[in-house]
């Protein structure tokens, strides 16, 4: 992909295309509004020439344009290429950690180093993993048949027989078992690979050319979300299992034909607040002391059909802690009215003695734990704070580790 190809954004930021600075132009524009219309406007808002970004982050290719919308929490608006470099690194790490990424495919010195965009991350982890599915042999499977036969094998379609073979007598419409390759897995395979085929350039190319070699006597089949809900687990498939997932998100995210033209977009979309909440509870969870519970998403019932569930619920020697994540950025060092009372119900709910709001670091520091005049006992305390944590230091990310470690020690 070249260089001039690829347009790195921030979150909230805007992109116009009647600027001679990228290669943004009005059939693009005309091709992300319709996009967002069919997904009630959820991943941007349309300006006047442009597009205005929100908290949805990760990538947009478009007939030979990708656009990377990247997470940003500092106050360095140079907008560089090394900024840039660092948040997609930043991104990159916490698509790893929620599982996103599969990190045994991709190493981790590629993912800091030898991709334009995150979406050729997900290319060349789907062509791995179909390179060794090949490798190890594509695996047989039994299907059902219909069709004509000059014998009869099988079991007979009588209302298809009769529709069919009215003048030809000496055919038979028939139902019949096969075993091969040419079944529902590797049909989902083939499609993933014939639309990355107009999306991939470069050295992938290559690749996707030589994998497509060995799925040229498949039938290509327009493949929609009841697909996948056909697939039934078992042993047999669970090599599969990577390569149908990202297969997945490559189909049901790929938008033929937005323009009158040719203008298919490809889009891996984010968003940012989910995916903070995730990362959090991710690395607390595989970082957290031996005594140490970590939960995420609690509910229960608050009001009528109503229910109430925060982010992250710890426990530790019969205490109880809160943690609900904000991907924003706040220079208050007290909790809003809403964020209280919401932490409060929290609290009370889940008996909990602590609560912490928990956001990005730029220059903030934590506030104090502030007491709520409502306790449930006058032995128990009923505390709440803002907390920020640092995602990024002076030489790029910072170990998840370290930021674990530090937030448990924001609860003491």
């Amino acid at each position: 992909m070249s260089k001039k190809k690829l347009i790195q954004v921030f979150e909230y930021q805007k992109l116009k295309f009647d600027s001679k600075e990228n290669d943004f132009t009005e059939s693009h524009f005309n091709a992300m509004v319709k996009f967002n219309e069919k997904n009630d406007n959820k991943y941007y808002t349309i300006i006047h020439k442009g597009i205005k970004f929100n908290s949805y982050v990760g990538v947009i290719q478009i007939n030979g344009l990708t656009i990377e919308i990247l997470p940003k929490a500092d106050k360095d608006n140079s907008n560089s290429d090394t900024q840039k470099k660092t948040w997609q690194n930043v991104l990159l790490n916490m698509l790893k950690v929620c599982k996103y990424i599969n990190v045994d495919n991709i190493s981790e010195t590629a993912l800091k180093k030898r991709y334009n965009s995150i979406l050729e991350v997900y290319f060349e982890m789907y062509l791995n993993e179909i390179e060794e599915l090949i490798q190890k042999g594509l695996i047989k499977k039994y299907r059902r048949v219909q069709e004509n036969q000059l014998a009869l094998k099988g079991k007979l379609v009588f209302t298809k027989n009769i529709q069919k073979n009215i003048v030809h007598k000496e055919r038979f419409y028939c139902e019949h078992q096969v075993y091969d390759k040419d079944h529902l897995l590797h049909q989902i395979l083939f499609k993933g690979l014939k639309i990355l085929d107009g999306f991939i350039t470069g050295n992938l190319k290559d690749k996707l050319n030589r994998i497509l070699f060995h799925f040229s006597d498949f039938k290509e089949v327009n493949i929609n979300s009841s697909h996948f809900s056909k697939i039934i687990p078992n042993r047999k498939i669970q090599p599969y299992n990577r390569a149908i997932d990202i297969a997945k998100m490559i189909i049901l995210n790929y938008s033929p034909n937005l323009n009158s033209g040719n203008d298919n977009m490809l889009t891996l979309l984010f968003d940012m607040n989910k995916l903070w909440e995730e990362y959090v509870y991710r690395i607390l969870q595989k970082h957290k002391p031996k005594e140490y519970y970590v939960s995420p998403q609690n509910s229960t019932q608050f009001w009528e059909t109503k229910r109430i569930k925060p982010d992250i619920v710890i426990k530790h020697n019969e205490k109880t802690y809160i943690i609900d994540t904000k991907w924003k950025i706040v220079s208050s060092y007290k909790p809003s009215d809403d964020d209280l009372k919401q932490m409060f119900a929290y609290n009370l709910y889940w008996k909990a003695e602590k609560s912490l709001l928990l956001y990005p670091k730029i220059d903030q520091k934590d506030s104090e734990f502030g007491n709520y005049h409502h306790k449930p006992n006058e032995k128990e305390t009923n505390q709440c704070k803002l907390g920020f944590i640092n995602i990024i230091n002076e030489n790029g990310l910072r170990e998840n580790i370290k930021i674990s470690n530090e937030i448990f020690n924001k609860l003491k």
